[in-house]
């Protein structure tokens, strides 16, 4: 049996750093330990966050606006903190050990928090019914474990999508074919755990008691991490590569120290390594491509070059390949800034959906009332239809048509995703259309709650649901694909700074519009009393915003082109 037959050809390394064997490490039987350590992990994230809006506004004694932008900050920093933990993993660490790391900060964080909702002293006191007075101390120590977490998950976010397709080797064609469906059945196991966070968890924080609503996802974390370790010996491992900004800071020094140097018309002419592996641990080569063509002044040879015992500076001269990680990177920003309005979009589920939820009648029955926040168990099971559905039958359907492999580009399923989201807002404003003509008509202004059924938000969750299923799913497998080798975890970081700043615009959003629409005496769009407000614009101004960002989009993707590999890692 031929080496190739047995050992993958990607570089991958098994636990105790040999080449990986093929029949004895990767593909579904290590996959399943990091499906079931996500579950477990988005469980106890989405458990703890996806009613933190309430938890704010009736423990902290925080209003809309001001709990609105606590969550979107804080959701913010959870998805920035991630290029923390993908700088360590690329260049130092590599991503089991990154993971390995910082899920012991997370499970700190959790456990901190949950202190701080059921300990005497450290949980907030002075209630009154649902409001409670926190003293300074007890507001700090809240946020510490809050941030702790944030920290905590930036080592995992971005390791743990690229890790699981690391168990598929790239010059396998059988095991590539999985890597594509592993991406799907990835987020599918996230939003397993986000159905169980956002019906028994919700119910337990507003029935039970914050304590134990925050203590079961801390058991749910400490489970993730059994999970994970409990697969160590099927891992196949990427080495790291050394620090991505450093190759990226050698070819831009390098260009502009050679920028009155021509590049020639021959491209075969410019430098690159002999044999077929790449010069850099865990990559293969990348052919040259024809745009940036000022970053090729650095792969340009010439006598001002210092080149000792057959090696090469790095700062004066960098190969082909070298470059065109550059080049990847530059060439994905487009593309990933038109995420971020799409991020802002999909944050409304945790702030402004919930909000207004609260307004509504939540009843089941006579005697049960749905928290507004389990209403998010819609776009859950929004997603876990069409994840599937997507995967078995969307895909062989369109294959027939676009002979594409996965039945639609990355590119295509994204955009798709971007104008379902656009009817996902628009939704959400005519149902509140619908509520405040109610409110109007029976001038129930001051009442908290009108008798109209909350389930009338249903539609705007699964629309959301659904097109997470086609945006968010496309982002994670286009960052990884057209990533280059060795920046995997660096470009799955780059892909989640979009949920990052989409929060962080959503924070912005708001401050604007009740700074603009509360002058001259007037409660603004989104004020505490929301029948006094006009949250309906906010939902259609972002429409129209998804809308251009959709067209911008367009422009952006049609003049993209793919990055292709060439050769083997090492």
């Amino acid at each position: 049996m031929e080496e190739k037959d047995v050992y993958t050809e990607d570089g991958t390394v098994d636990i105790h750093k040999n080449p990986a064997n093929k029949k004895k490490t990767g593909n579904w039987k290590a996959c399943r330990f990091i499906l079931g350590n996500e579950c477990c992990e988005r469980l106890a994230y989405y458990g703890m966050g996806t009613n933190l809006v309430n938890y704010l506004e009736s423990r902290l004694n925080q209003g809309n606006a001001t709990a609105a932008n606590n969550v979107t900050n804080w959701s913010g920093t959870c998805y920035i903190t991630p290029l923390i933990g993908a700088f360590l993993a690329d260049a130092y660490l590599g991503r089991y050990w990154t993971i390995a790391t910082f899920v012991f900060i997370y499970v700190s964080g959790m456990t901190l928090l949950t202190l701080s909702a059921s300990v005497p002293g450290l949980k907030p006191g002075n209630c009154n019914g649902d409001t409670c007075h926190p003293n300074s101390g007890q507001t700090a120590v809240f946020f510490v474990a809050l941030y702790m977490i944030a920290l905590g998950t930036g080592g995992i976010k971005p390791c743990v999508s690229s890790f699981g397709a690391d168990q598929f080797d790239e010059n396998d064609e059988g095991e590539k074919l999985k890597k594509s469906s592993f991406f799907n059945w990835f987020y599918f196991s996230i939003n397993v755990g986000a159905l169980v966070a956002a019906t028994v968890l919700v119910w337990i924080q507003m029935n039970v008691g914050w304590g134990w609503g925050f203590g079961v996802p801390t058991v749910a974390m400490v489970i993730a991490v059994v999970f994970f370790f409990l697969g160590s010996r099927y891992y196949r491992l990427q080495r790291p590569g050394g620090s991505p900004l450093t190759r990226i800071f050698q070819v831009i020094v390098a260009a502009f120290r050679k920028v009155s140097v021509n590049v020639p018309e021959d491209k075969s002419l410019l430098f690159e390594t002999a044999d077929d592996e790449s010069n850099i641990t865990g990559s293969r080569k990348l052919e040259h491509t024809d745009n940036l063509i000022f970053f090729d002044k650095a792969a340009v040879e010439s006598h001002s070059d210092s080149i000792k015992e057959g090696e090469v500076n790095p700062w004066r001269l960098c190969s082909v390949t070298q470059v065109e990680e550059l080049k990847s990177i530059i060439t994905l920003l487009p593309v990933w800034a038109s995420g971020i309005v799409f991020a802002t979009v999909y944050s409304q589920m945790n702030t402004m959906f919930v909000l207004q939820g609260n307004t509504m009648d939540q009843h089941m029955g006579k005697n049960f009332e749905i928290p507004s926040a389990s209403l998010s168990l819609f776009d859950t099971v929004s997603v876990l239809f069409w994840t599937p559905v997507y995967d078995q039958f969307i895909v062989p359907f369109a294959r027939k048509f676009t002979r594409q492999e996965r039945g639609f580009t990355q590119l295509q399923r994204m955009g798709i995703g971007l104008v379902i989201s656009i009817f996902a807002m628009i939704t959400a404003g005519v149902l509140e259309v619908v509520r405040l003509d109610y409110v109007k008509a029976h001038n129930a202004y001051d009442d908290k709650k009108i008798p109209m059924s909350i389930f009338w938000q249903i539609p705007q969750y699964l629309l959301v649901g659904c097109a997470e299923v086609f945006t968010f799913i496309g982002q994670l497998e286009f960052f990884y694909d057209q990533a280059p080798d060795a920046m995997r975890s660096l470009c799955s970081a780059l892909s989640l700074t979009t949920v990052a700043l989409g929060n962080y615009l959503s924070t912005v959003l708001v401050t604007v519009v009740m700074k603009l629409t509360k002058k001259n005496g007037k409660p603004g769009w989104i004020p505490d009393n929301l029948n006094r407000g006009h949250l309906d614009y906010f939902f259609y101004l972002l429409a129209a915003l998804s809308f251009l960002n959709f067209l911008v989009y367009l422009w952006i993707s049609k003049r993209y082109k793919y990055k292709k590999a060439i050769g083997r890692a090492h």
